[in-house]
């Protein structure tokens, strides 16, 4: 009798047993990517306690804090008018001795079509607030994956989307992943861009009023308090996961905080 194996995918080896600190791009430093900030700091302090060589973070965001960011993200009065990237970096820097990296840059390619310095990293994390900057990243990663050398070379990319009270988080492979043989599970090598299997469907979720908040008040109009918190746990922990059990039967999953439910996507 066939029985149908559960299909997976194997955590690429270097993020297993890297030589060196595993490099991270982490894109976006609002609601969601200054909470993510801080599970990659719990991430690392964890992979450490382990024995593993922990991370390597580097934060893009070329916006500075404001009143409005203040309760929501993860700011303080003191560092209104810092840069957001530079404010939370120095903060994560004093609180572990880390020597994690603040770009006041937005991560995308220059007039001139050329991919931002320091654009290459094993895995890449968005935090962005619109569509049009996610197509941007795919179309730097599909570039990065025709350079391939072995340094910092681009294994996979998380994103974290969300709405007023509904999000998603989706982890795609840059490339195929190698996998192991095995007898018991369905080996998926590689998963795809959120940008190719998701497009349409980001586009037409994508908030028709983008314009900024100039208030906490207001920004709560737009967003859930805590939306992006919980989108935050639960995404890292799909990260987490990737390092402490090697492998994955889901890549993702599609949350709604107004009815507490959540749906995960499997790998197949």
């Amino acid at each position: 009798m066939n029985t149908i194996k559960t299909a997976v995918h194997f955590t690429d080896n270097y993020l297993i047993s890297p030589t060196n600190p595993v490099s991270v791009n982490l894109i976006g430093a609002g609601g969601t990517g200054s909470k993510v900030l801080t599970a990659l700091m719990e991430i690392n302090e964890s992979l450490i306690a382990l024995g593993h060589a922990g991370l390597q973070v580097r934060l893009w965001d070329d916006d500075i804090v404001t009143s409005a960011n203040l309760g929501r993200q993860r700011f303080f009065e003191c560092e209104t008018g810092l840069y957001k990237s530079v404010a939370l970096i120095n903060r994560i820097n004093r609180c572990i001795g880390s020597n994690w990296k603040a770009e006041t840059v937005k991560f995308e390619k220059d007039k001139f079509g050329r991919l931002p310095e320091k654009s290459k990293a094993i895995i890449t994390i968005t935090c962005v607030d619109n569509v049009q900057a996610r197509f941007g990243v795919a179309e730097i990663l599909k570039e990065l994956s025709y350079h391939r050398n072995y340094q910092d070379e681009p294994k996979y990319w998380l994103d974290f989307g969300n709405s007023q009270d509904t999000g998603q988080v989706l982890l795609s492979t840059i490339g195929k992943i190698e996998q192991p043989n095995s007898e018991k599970y369905q080996t998926v090598a590689s998963l795809p861009f959120v940008t190719d299997e998701y497009g349409e469907l980001l586009r037409q979720s994508e908030q028709e009023d983008d314009t900024p908040s100039c208030s906490l008040a207001e920004a709560l109009e737009h967003q859930d308090l805590f939306i992006n918190s919980s989108l935050t746990q639960m995404g890292c922990s799909l990260l987490w996961n990737l390092f402490r059990k090697g492998m994955t039967e889901y890549k993702g999953f599609f949350h709604n905080l107004k009815d507490f439910r959540t749906h995960p996507i499997k790998v197949a």
